[in-house]
């Protein structure tokens, strides 16, 4: 299994949830982090947390639906001067359930494909080149498993969009180093699945890391947490590895 330690992981969405459960889980591994949130004050404590830990951290904010935003962020984490090996793009939103969905508004899918699909898109175009110049890097895009609910169309549709997109550019990946992958985390409670959710956030560990640390020969897979729970981490990735 990959020794990650020393390197630097990008998190979007790592103020709560299942972004914050995982920024925790690289950093026990000896990443230093990045962290994203739409305001530094969301990821302080954690930032403190991690610090305290013995890695290094560094918050930035960023509004996923303002892309103009996003590219911001990106800017000033190049101004670091690190190399970003990892990244999670953890953070989405679903914007609303619509019981009457055929009244389900455009904005509906305007905000939901920026947020799940535009911004992490951009992230992976500005990561990329990069990565397949130092020769490695891992991205881990998060999907849904949500299906025929028409009740959620515009949060559905920008999850299966980020699938196509991710599964095209790992295809031209090969024999480069960098392993691009998705996750998906399940229903897990958190404030995107609800209270009646039937698995608690920490069964997604490790499966939403899993990805981080495969073979860069496994590529445009989907590597779904809640087969992984209960696993240590490196049984996950002796399984993920073969799937």
């Amino acid at each position: 299994m990959l020794d990650l330690k020393g390197k630097w992981v990008l998190v979007t969405g790592a103020s709560r949830g299942i972004g914050r459960l995982a920024s925790k889980a690289m950093a026990d591994r000896g990443c230093n982090l990045i962290l994203q949130s739409r305001n530094t004050e969301h990821t302080a404590q954690l930032e403190e947390e991690l610090i305290a830990s013995g890695v290094k951290c560094h918050s930035f904010a960023a509004d996923l639906n303002d892309i103009p935003s996003v590219l911001k962020m990106l800017e000033n984490i190049d101004a670091l001067g690190v190399d970003v090996d990892v990244v999670l793009n953890n953070a989405g939103l679903q914007i609303a359930y619509r019981t009457d969905y055929y009244k389900t508004p455009a904005d509906d899918f305007a905000v939901s494909f920026n947020v799940n699909t535009v911004a992490p898109a951009m992230i992976c175009y500005h990561f990329l080149p990069k990565m397949t110049e130092r020769g490695f890097g891992r991205i881990v895009n998060t999907t849904s498993g949500i299906d025929k609910e028409p009740e959620q169309a515009g949060y559905s549709a920008a999850k299966a969009a980020l699938d196509k997109i991710t599964k095209d550019m790992a295809s031209r990946l090969g024999g480069t180093g960098v392993a691009m992958n998705l996750t998906d985390p399940g229903w897990c409670r958190t404030d995107l699945g609800g209270p009646n959710a039937p698995n608690a956030p920490e069964s997604a560990i490790p499966g939403v890391i899993v990805g981080a640390f495969v073979d860069d020969t496994v590529n445009g897979q989907i590597f779904h947490a809640q087969d992984f729970s209960g696993m240590t981490l490196e049984e996950a990735v002796a399984k993920a590895n073969n799937i």
